[in-house]
């Protein structure tokens, strides 16, 4: 028996522009290096710290 593995639905609704390059490395990293672009990803302790980390510039969606 597998168990399955939550996902989280995000979507960059802001700029990276005038942002710390660690942020937009963070944007990139989670796929998302252009506004309106989504991508659902595995809940991990990884991708929430990253997630965290720009969380001003995300729309999140967590049960879809």
């Amino acid at each position: 028996m597998t168990k399955e593995q939550k996902k989280i639905r995000i979507t960059q609704v802001i700029s990276a522009n005038r942002r710390p390059a660690s942020q937009a490395a963070v944007l990139i990293g989670l796929g998302l290096n252009k506004l309106h672009r989504t991508r659902d990803l595995e809940d991990t302790p990884s991708v929430r710290g990253m997630i965290n980390k720009v969380k001003h510039l995300l729309r999140i969606e967590e049960n879809f």
